[in-house]
């Protein structure tokens, strides 16, 4: 792709840019010209862009001056504040961060999901049969989004005739189109986990909404709300990004027919592949911090209470930090990407998303699963995460 050798017109809040558009040369442009670059308000407040990958990593290990507790998405002044804002592993800092993670650190740590493994394999093994029995599928919708939400409701002790009900409120507030619907799906996903909190406080059980339900932290129990908002990160965290990571991932196989077939042919490639999927897909396309004291990066000075944003897509395609950036390759070594964050918030589930994206691939490659298009993709029209909306795919088995 040809460089832009005159300032293009940047827009990063502009939603048709990630579907129709090529966020990567506005990107570009600002890592070599203004990697801290100030856009104005809109509808949405100002905020200063980081689109360098060393400046994205020392502003995520810096949790003293960049703050998450006022929110870590841009979102419309007239929503107020998030209310999940000083109360949600994801919307706190240190100190109360890492006691709110120490809660449910160990169900993610590496032999706890080793352990959770084979019943990951056989709910993927579920997924994958049924795909198949259709043939003609959305690989979103059908594949990538199940697979990630049937475990984290294994984790969380939602009983599986749950599961279905939860997988179709995520799709509508997630995925749906219309802001109504959105709202209404995620009004019932936190009136669901209202119900389920209150009967794990009761009769505990061996599972995560358990453990948050009858939690202290610095002595007290966590409040219901707090329970339910805490259910609600959980569930979103554990779904959103690996869906799309899954789903994008596939589309770029798609393209690159022969990375899928090096995977093919050399299974001992998957877990670098799957770093390079995270890499290249970079799903949660903005993370946002609050300063909370003066610092200055390159030169621009960044006040307390300025909004500064993160935009990891670029981060990830930094050419000051990995090679051929714009090159999808499965044999990619080293790749030290931040797709799934950094110090006090690296992602929790980062092992578990890790696992099931291996699963699902392997699960696909074991049965030698011919993958088809069947239609064009559709991109989501968002700037907080990015990849297919739908991926229309003919899927058949060799065996």
């Amino acid at each position: 792709m040809a460089e832009m050798s005159a300032p293009p017109h940047i827009n990063l809040v502009d939603p048709a840019l990630y579907s129709h558009g090529d966020p990567f040369a506005q990107w570009r442009w600002l890592r070599e010209h203004a990697p801290v670059h100030w856009q104005p308000p809109t509808e949405l407040p100002g905020f200063w862009s980081l689109t360098r990958y060393d400046d994205v990593r020392t502003a995520y290990r810096d949790a003293e001056t960049f703050s998450s507790a006022q929110g870590i998405l841009l979102r419309p002044a007239e929503h107020g504040a998030d209310p999940g804002g000083g109360r949600t592993l994801a919307l706190t800092d240190p100190p109360r961060h890492r006691r709110l993670r120490a809660l449910v650190d160990e169900w993610f740590a590496v032999r706890s999901i080793r352990a959770l493994e084979p019943e990951m394999r056989d709910i993927t093994r579920g997924v994958v049969d049924r795909a198949l029995e259709r043939g003609s599928v959305d690989f979103v919708a059908d594949v990538a989004a199940r697979v990630p939400l049937y475990v984290i409701c294994q984790m969380m002790g939602v009983p599986e005739p749950d599961w279905e009900h939860l997988y179709e409120l995520t799709s509508q507030a997630f995925a749906a189109g219309d802001p109504l619907t959105r709202r209404f799906a995620h009004l019932e996903i936190l009136g669901y986990f209202e119900t389920l909190q209150a009967d794990k406080a009761a009769n505990p059980a061996d599972d995560l909404v358990s453990v948050l339900a009858t939690a202290e932290v610095d002595g007290e129990r966590l409040s219901p709300d707090d329970v339910i908002l805490n259910c609600d990160n959980l569930l979103v965290g554990g779904t959103e990004n690996t869906r799309i990571a899954a789903a994008g991932g596939m589309l770029t196989f798609l393209e690159h027919p022969d990375q899928w077939q090096a995977l093919a042919g050399d299974a001992d490639l998957l877990p670098s592949a799957v770093e390079e999927v995270l890499r290249w897909t970079s799903t949660a396309t903005h993370i946002m911090r609050t300063a909370v004291r003066p610092v200055e990066i390159h030169g621009q000075a960044i006040e307390p209470g300025d909004k500064v944003v993160f935009w990891l897509p670029s981060a990830n395609r930094d050419e000051r930090v990995f090679d051929d950036p714009d090159a999808f390759d499965v044999r990619r070594r080293p790749n030290r990407h931040l797709a799934l964050g950094f110090g006090e918030h690296f992602c929790l589930g980062s092992v578990l998303a890790r696992v099931e994206l291996r699963l699902l691939y392997g699960e696909l490659l074991d049965r030698s699963v011919r993958i088809e298009p069947d239609g064009e993709p559709k991109l989501l029209d968002s700037i907080v995460v990015n990849g297919p909306e739908r991926l229309p795919v003919l899927l058949k088995a060799d065996r």
